[in-house]
């Protein structure tokens, strides 16, 4: 069976480059399985989305137990991190977590390096807007050019992208994530054929110009020295450069800010409808669910060594850009800060999990 591009048949195909998706294509090649693997673009394989960073609490050890059945994540992150960090070191080793900082280009770059040379593996540009399906089982992908790609199993990791709506206050637009456009016909395929799909909504902090920050106001975090490898098999001397990240906090004043804007807020104007993550909540959650809180912690994270860009970890908000502004410029630090990227809400479709069943 040839696909239209004139390809024989894949054994896998891997719907989507974020973390999930990488891994997946990486883990069927190495086991010797022709994949192919689309995005619908592949600058931004391994894009990180949200914070630039690998790890933390749970996260951590996920990565771990990904990294000792062969997975990359642990791997890349070792060649690209800036800061290493072990967490909760005043408590026991059950709770401890490794979390590194990442150069966020080149962690993406090398992820891509990574699967370009991996043998069996393809990498292609495409959308996927449908699935074919023969005697009901799975047969192939729909590219948007019209371009078929048989397949004899198929995996989807779309992310955020399918279905995306992304909000900036009480404003809206179509996209997986910011400047990049959602997967909409995919979702309407799992819909056509049966599944029932939920609704689930996440968000990120806004992006910081570092020239506008004032650091002397903040704790600084230091990475560990020497710092510690998240894969078992690093073996390295570990690099010089430990970007240090820096810590402030929200007060009264920030939070009276944030709750006299609720009524410009998608989450509390009833605009957002998904289920938002339960440990990650925003700062708007923060401020009216933890109120007898005079203030919550803001982690002023580097993006890279290449950029005077800096992720505020800790402020997640959907608020509209001036409210954003305005809040910020009450935290110690950030008094004349300038906003280089808002932060946004997303809302994706979802297969309901209970619809998921072992691979026969």
């Amino acid at each position: 069976m040839l696909g239209s591009d004139g390809a024989d048949v894949y054994d896998v195909i891997v719907v989507g480059a974020g973390h999930a998706g990488c891994e997946a294509a990486l883990a069927a090649a190495r086991i010797g399985c022709r994949t192919l693997l689309l995005s619908m673009d592949l600058d931004k394989i391994a894009q990180m989305s949200c914070n630039p960073a690998i790890g933390g609490l749970a996260k951590g050890h996920l990565v771990r137990e990904i990294d000792a059945l062969g997975g990359e994540m642990a791997c890349c992150i070792d060649r690209t991190g800036i800061q290493f960090r072990m967490l909760n070191l005043s408590k026991g080793p059950a709770v401890r977590a490794l979390r590194a900082q990442a150069d966020k280009q080149r962690y993406r770059q090398q992820m891509r390096l990574t699967l370009e040379r991996q043998e069996g593996l393809d990498l292609k540009q495409a959308r996927v807007d449908g699935l074919r399906i023969s005697a009901g089982a799975i047969c192939g992908v729909e590219a948007h050019l019209g371009v078929v790609y048989p397949a004899r199993a198929v995996v989807l990791a779309p992310g955020t992208f399918l279905n995306g709506l992304l909000h900036y206050g009480l404003t809206q637009c179509p996209g997986g994530r910011a400047g990049d456009a959602p997967s909409v016909k995919l979702s309407e395929t799992l819909r056509a054929l049966g599944f029932e799909m939920g609704r689930l909504k996440t968000g990120t902090s806004p992006r910081l110009d570092g020239r506008t920050i004032d650091t002397s106001q903040m704790e600084v975090q230091p990475g560990d020295d020497p710092p510690l490898p998240f894969s078992h098999s690093t073996r390295w001397t570990p690099s010089p450069i430990q970007v240090p990240c820096y810590l402030t906090y929200t007060n009264p004043l920030t939070h009276r800010i944030i709750r006299e804007n609720l009524d410009r807020s998608p989450m509390y104007t009833g605009v957002i409808v998904g289920t938002g993550p339960r440990y990650c909540p925003s700062i708007e959650d923060k401020v009216i669910k933890f109120s007898d809180k005079e203030r919550h912690q803001v982690f002023l994270e580097p993006e890279g060594l290449d950029t005077h860009e800096f992720y505020a970890n800790g402020i997640s908000t959907s608020l509209p850009y001036d409210v954003q502004l305005q809040f910020l410029r009450t935290i110690p630090g950030l008094e004349g800060v300038e906003i280089m990227r808002p932060g946004y809400a997303v809302e994706y479709d979802f297969v309901l999990t209970t619809q998921l069943w072992p691979t026969q």
